[in-house]
């Protein structure tokens, strides 16, 4: 059983999303809002249902899709424009949708390089793309949640990894992919921890530009804080070293 299929039946998952506040997700649904009122818009990974219903609110066309059935049940109360997929190909036509995104779903899939090119097709010429994951590869910071990210050595691994990976890029870009996890499952059922894909926002702004995709800004804010503190965490290239990979990109034309 692949890791993506362990969500199938995960009813501890749909709980948890269950509870998400309101904030958690605001910034990322509030991007994905596209200009025009009324277009079509699709969150991968809709969970319960929360930023679909966000963006329906704010008069948009909004689809979701996720892997989970407990997941879905909830969702579809919410919204009959949320259905079930397999998680590796989009039940949608190339350009479809005028802006598309993913929340925390990148750490967590089975082939992450795949699921880029997936998530940049299904969206039109012009359109945003948006992908917001932890940076399991932060350097910086402390009370780090997950153990690959915590303590003096494995920062320091973190900081030689990212180094490699931007020499890969200009050397030997085909080579370059994603490091794995070894997933941590607890009980009760905590997120982030069973990931299995070390996201970072260097890997993921390489890769949604080797989908064709032009990005705009990578931030290490994946919610709403203090402009003037926001500002300062993501003026430097510091950003790419700290907290979350925030990334948007425009698809280009």
């Amino acid at each position: 059983m692949s890791h993506q299929q362990t969500y199938q039946n995960n009813q501890a998952y749909a709980e948890f999303l269950s509870g998400w506040d309101e904030s958690f997700y605001a910034k990322y649904a509030d991007t994905l809002k596209p200009a025009l009122p009324g277009a079509r818009v699709l969150d991968i990974g809709c969970g319960v249902g929360q930023v679909v219903n966000r963006l329906t609110q704010a008069g948009y066309e909004s689809y979701g899709v996720d892997v989970s059935q407990p997941n879905l049940e909830r969702a579809r109360k919410i919204s009959e424009r949320c259905q079930l997929y397999d998680g590796k190909q989009l039940p949608f036509p190339d350009n479809h949708f005028t802006s598309a995104g993913a929340l925390n779903v990148l750490e967590h899939v089975d082939e992450p390089e795949a699921f880029i090119r997936e998530l940049a097709r299904v969206v039109e010429p012009g359109g945003r793309v948006l992908l917001s994951s932890p940076n399991f590869l932060r350097v910086l910071g402390f009370r780090d949640y997950h153990p690959h990210m915590r303590g003096l050595a494995n920062k320091w691994h973190n900081w030689q990894r990212l180094r490699e990976k931007r020499r890969l890029m200009k050397t030997a870009p085909q080579s370059v992919r994603f490091d794995r996890l070894t997933p941590i499952v607890k009980t009760p059922f905590t997120a982030d921890d069973d990931a299995i894909i070390a996201t970072n926002g260097v890997e993921m702004a390489f890769f949604l530009e080797r989908a064709g995709c032009a990005v705009e800004s990578v931030s290490c804010t994946d919610r709403y804080v203090a402009k003037p503190i926001d500002f300062l965490l993501n003026l430097t290239p510091l950003r790419f070293l700290m907290f979350n990979a925030f990334v948007v990109a425009r698809k280009s034309r």
